[in-house]
């Protein structure tokens, strides 16, 4: 699609046209079908960002993890049910940087319509995703990342449903979402972070929120003024209109955790928000005083202060436990590979438990584990790291568990020189949510932390945000047959290799992996 956006001229690869890509709404228990034609020059495949996808891994759409690419001038019929989610997810490309333009929301509702919500309906709901724009095509951003070995250049915008706003020079004024609220009511905005490499702090003017619902997961009720969100979560927030009538900026900006200096985008994207009879002027708009980029006090008390809405019937957390695991991941400098010609003596190199995921080549892990295909995967994936330094595999290893099995996993950030993380991590796991039980920073001590496990009210989520220099406890239920991917949601740090695979293996009937569907993408 050609796009006019920061007074620059751009071809863009996109859904039906349209940036964000078309919303799409189902109710729980549905099956969604959704068929997609690729009319780009790129392979690709779609995923479904937070789908259980109970016995349907084939529509996951996690390049070679669960399916091939969709070629050029292919298609493929994803199909998935729905039963047991409702809340806010989302969709977009899982091959190369083309999410940074192909992207869309995911509204699950009620079955028994918005009554059912754990709070009060709201007036109306609005979709906001949150993105980051290149000016320059994103395959050839993505390939300059390799060549140079140092990762993806900063983008030069982000935006608010696709748009920059009006604060983003050299071009202010054009590309500003704009949305009508009446006085007096309340909304619910669903909040998503489809930006590629950013954590964001997102505010509106003159207004606050009570955070009821993460990642389709509901909440306690939060009360804050300020939103934090990282790449691949979701947020829903009521937002009660009972400002004087008017215009408001709404806004983004990045919240950069890095203890290291490395750019960023500095800029701010920006929104309207518009009373029902306010006058046709932007001028007397105000705008929110947002945080500081480096606001780790903001962020790390929005993330740790929510908690689960426990209601009856919900799943209590599993005590008993088959699997623990540490992994420990991170980055380091490694040695230029021969083809990445513009790499000045060293190139990035990420891992987990010193494995650097490669993805395979000629088969999908999903399809290969079905077929029993020899050579493309090994399932020597360590349970913990080496006790020693060594040297960083590049490998496509998975760690394989029983159905049924309770597993543990304490994701600790750190750099392999010996000194903890220098950045937060979003990990996202595919294929299940999991239960965040504790949080800190430093180095995981396990005497120290058991005692602060929640086990009462754990946020439940699908990606969680590991703090630089820091750790996560999570605990799932590998209760889903198939191979199912977790890794950083950080799009610069996946092709770096941080991301490891779980292997879940057929259950007792009728939890068993039915055949893969007629027109599923074959390997070229």
């Amino acid at each position: 699609m050609n796009i006019s956006q920061l007074c620059t001229d751009s071809v863009i690869y996109t859904a039906n046209q349209q940036l964000p890509g078309p919303t799409i709404e189902a109710n729980e228990g549905d099956t969604v079908v959704v068929h997609v034609v690729n009319d780009s020059p790129y392979p690709l495949s779609v995923h479904w960002h937070g789908i259980f996808q109970l016995l349907s891994g084939w529509a996951d759409g996690a390049h070679m993890i669960t399916d091939c690419p969709i070629q050029p001038s292919a298609n493929f019929t994803y199909q998935f049910n729905v039963t047991g989610q409702e809340g806010t997810l989302w969709w977009h490309a899982h091959s190369s940087l083309l999410r940074a333009t192909i992207y869309g929301a995911l509204i699950l509702k009620p079955r028994n319509g918005t009554a059912a919500y754990p709070f009060q309906p709201p007036y109306g709901e609005i979709p906001i995703i949150l993105g980051e724009w290149w000016n320059k095509n994103v395959n050839d951003v993505e390939t300059d990342a390799h060549l140079t070995g140092l990762g993806p250049a900063v983008s030069d915008a982000l935006t608010i449903n696709g748009m920059p706003g009006d604060q983003t020079p050299p071009c202010q004024g054009a590309g500003v979402y704009e949305v009508e609220v009446a006085s007096n009511e309340t909304y619910l905005l669903r909040i998503i972070n489809a930006a590629v490499n950013v954590e964001l702090f997102f505010k509106v003017a003159g207004h606050a929120f009570t955070v009821v619902a993460i990642d389709a997961s509901y909440t306690d009720p939060y009360a804050t003024d300020v939103i934090v969100i990282a790449p691949g979560q979701t947020v829903d927030a009521l937002m009660a209109t009972s400002a004087p009538p008017g215009w408001y900026y709404m806004a983004a900006n990045v919240f950069d955790s890095k203890t290291v200096p490395i750019r960023f985008n500095t800029g701010t994207a920006t929104a309207i928000v518009k009373y029902e009879g306010a006058p046709n002027d932007t001028v007397a708009a105000s705008m929110p005083a947002m945080p500081s980029h480096t606001d780790v006090v903001t962020a790390g008390t929005f993330y740790w202060s929510l908690t689960c809405l426990v209601r009856p019937g919900d799943p209590p957390v599993p005590t008993a436990v088959n699997h623990s695991m540490l992994v420990e991941f991170g980055m380091e400098q490694g040695p230029c590979a021969p083809d990445q010609t513009r790499c000045q003596g060293f190139a990035l190199v990420a891992s987990m438990n010193r494995y650097s995921f490669q993805f395979p080549r000629n088969a999908s892990l999903l399809k290969a584990m079905y077929d029993a295909l020899p050579g493309v995967y090994s399932e020597d994936f360590p349970s913990s790291p080496p006790p020693v330094p060594v040297t960083t595999t590049k490998a496509t290893s998975v760690k394989k568990v029983m159905y049924g099995d309770v597993v543990e996993v304490v994701l600790q950030s750190r750099a392999y020189t010996g000194a903890l993380g220098t950045e937060n991590h979003p990990i996202h796991l595919h294929g299940f949510n999991f239960f965040v039980l504790a949080e800190g920073l430093g180095r995981f001590d396990p005497i120290m932390a058991e005692g602060a496990y929640n086990l009462v009210n754990p946020l439940v989520r699908n990606t969680v945000v590991v703090p630089g220099g820091g750790w996560a406890v999570i605990r799932f239920t590998a209760n889903n047959p198939g191979m199912w991917f977790m890794h950083c949601h950080l799009d610069a740090h996946l092709p770096l290799g941080l991301a490891m695979v779980f292997e879940v293996p057929d259950g007792p009937a009728p939890n068993q992996l039915p055949p893969p569907p007629v027109d599923y993408p074959i390997c070229y």
